[in-house]
């Protein structure tokens, strides 16, 4: 009996000490993580950079398929939802973070972000994709730097979060604002601001779950 008593109670000591380490893991790994999405937001999209460059012809490419850009500056850059003739001054506000979340949805979620992209050019509950993107991650970053995704990192990555952890979390927001929009049929454009703010509030209410996990469940079948 006394056997049993202490290896219940050394079996105990192992579990707490290893939770205890992937707790520390986590409360480190999350300020870690919002000092390398603050870097990226910080990093001015630079036209000269190839691999700037390269990354905004691979978004085009992965949205746009069959249709070739006419030349690097082009009104075709509002297609995929940028406001002007040349994307690098859409990305004043979040650097190239807001390009690499763009991209990395786009990657890995192929599919869903031709989906969404579709939705974004309908005539009449359409919306600006790329700029209403980098504004989804302006929403990720605020809600990172509050300390708000806490719970859902704590519950969704046993260790260390890591940028692409952020990127999910991403995907999750364009995929889901998406199907907000469209359900609740926005008058116009013009009322972006009030239905994203709402939207806001609902991210926000669910992350006061302590069971939160906001993940995309959806896959690509590219």
């Amino acid at each position: 009996m006394l056997g049993y008593i202490w290896h219940y109670v050394y079996t105990s000591f192992l579990r707490f000490k290893e939770n205890l380490h992937i707790c520390l893991l986590q409360i480190t790994g999350y300020r870690s993580l919002f000092i390398s999405v603050e870097d990226l937001r910080k990093e001015v999209f630079n036209s000269e950079n190839e691999e700037h460059e390269s990354m905004l012809l691979k978004l085009w490419d992965l949205l746009m398929p069959t249709i070739k850009l006419e030349s690097r500056t082009t009104k075709q850059w509002g297609d995929i939802g940028f406001q002007g003739d040349d994307p690098k001054t859409d990305f004043r506000g979040m650097g190239m973070l807001g390009l690499i979340n763009l991209v990395f949805f786009s990657e890995n979620y192929t599919e869903e972000a031709r989906q969404v992209l579709s939705h974004a050019n309908h005539p009449k509950l359409g919306y600006s994709y790329a700029i209403v993107g980098i504004n989804l991650t302006e929403m990720a970053y605020s809600l990172l730097r509050s300390g708000a995704l806490k719970p859902h990192f704590y519950n969704t990555v046993l260790g260390s979060p890591e940028l692409w952890h952020f990127h999910q979390l991403y995907c999750y927001l364009a995929y889901e604002f998406d199907k907000f929009w469209v359900a609740e049929e926005p008058e116009s454009i013009m009322e972006f601001n009030q239905y994203r703010e709402k939207f806001h509030t609902i991210v926000k209410t669910q992350l006061q779950d302590p069971s939160v996990s906001l993940t995309l469940t959806v896959h690509s079948k590219n």
